[in-house]
This record gives structure tokens, sequence and C-alpha cells, in this order.
């Protein structure tokens, strides 16, 4: 094991479970210890900060993954912990990697995790007044509400064959070109 991840196993004891998986170290925490977790990596090395998301874990919680990586040996760190569904709220990293900033809007807008102590916690992609988060797997899409889906939902759902292709045109044919009339 690294020295970094000896070190993580010695400072958190229990309250880490580290595991490995092709060539990637996963660290996970609680909410308690997650800013302290970020911290004590970059520290040892780990001191890009790559991306930020969460998971949406039903029925119950979502999972809040950060993946960093160490530029001078080039191992990986995946870290997650768990925020309640009914409340889910998570300490801004944004102090410890600036580059947490956008990821964090982001997850706050598709998932609805708010990260406390962030400086700008606003909507960075979706249109002003939309309402919901669209990655939660709860979310109904408008599409489907709006216009039945045109296939089945579910392999053995409809009671006909696969779809046939379609026949198209090269773009600019007219429609009528090449059919006998």
């Amino acid at each position: 094991m690294p020295e970094t991840l000896t070190a993580l196993a010695e400072r958190y004891g229990p309250r880490v479970r580290l595991s490995e998986s092709f060539g990637e170290t996963t660290a996970d925490v609680e909410p308690d210890d997650w800013l302290d977790l970020l911290a004590f990596a970059r520290a040892g090395g780990y001191e890009f900060f790559d991306w930020l998301t969460a998971v949406d874990d039903p029925p119950d919680a979502f999972q809040v993954v950060a993946h960093l990586l160490d530029p001078v040996s080039h191992r990986r760190l995946l870290t997650r912990t768990r925020v309640p569904r009914a409340d889910p709220r998570l300490p801004s990293a944004v102090g410890v990697f600036r580059g947490a900033d956008w990821h964090e809007r982001e997850t706050f807008e598709m998932f609805g995790v708010v990260f406390d102590g962030h400086p700008n916690l606003v909507p960075l992609l979706l249109p002003e007044g939309f309402e919901g988060h669209p990655l939660r797997k709860d979310f109904v899409l408008a599409a489907r509400v709006a216009k039945p889906w045109p296939g089945a939902k579910e392999p053995g759902e409809s009671d006909h064959g696969s779809p046939s292709r379609r026949k198209t045109l090269p773009p600019g044919v007219p429609a009528d070109w090449g059919r006998d009339g």
C-alpha cells in the first residue's frame, strides 16, 4: 500500500473503508470526515482535483464522489461519502480545491445536494426557473409526459417485433426522386 494510503488508514482507522480496483484506490468516509479527507489527501500528494459529482442511490441516499490524482506518482484516489436523501448537505470543498466550484454547482443543480459554505451556489446549466433535479432517478422527463415514448420501454413489452429501419434519402435529394410514378 502506498505511503499516503497507509497514512489514511492510520489517521482514520475504522472510519475509512479503503479498497483497490483496477489500480485505483477508493476511500469511503462519513460526511463529517469529508473535508478533512480531501485536505489530508491533498497534503499527501493528491494535488490534482479531477472532478466531483453525485450518484443517486435510492431509496435513501446520494453518494458524493471526488476524483483526485497525484501528479508525481500518477496514482488516483476516488473519495466517496453518502448523504441522506431527506437532507443532502455536505461542506463545500472549494476551500481545499478551488476547482470544485463548478462541480459542486452542477451537483447542486442536477441532484439537489447542498454544499454548505460554497461561495456562489447558484444554477450553472439549466434555464432560469427550472424546477427539479434532472439527474435524480425519481425525476420524470417532461418529454415522456408530453409525448408517449415511441418504442418499447423494455425488451418484450411491445406486441410487435423490433422496428424496421426507415429508408432515408441522402441530404438534398427530393422526396420523389427515383420513384416510379
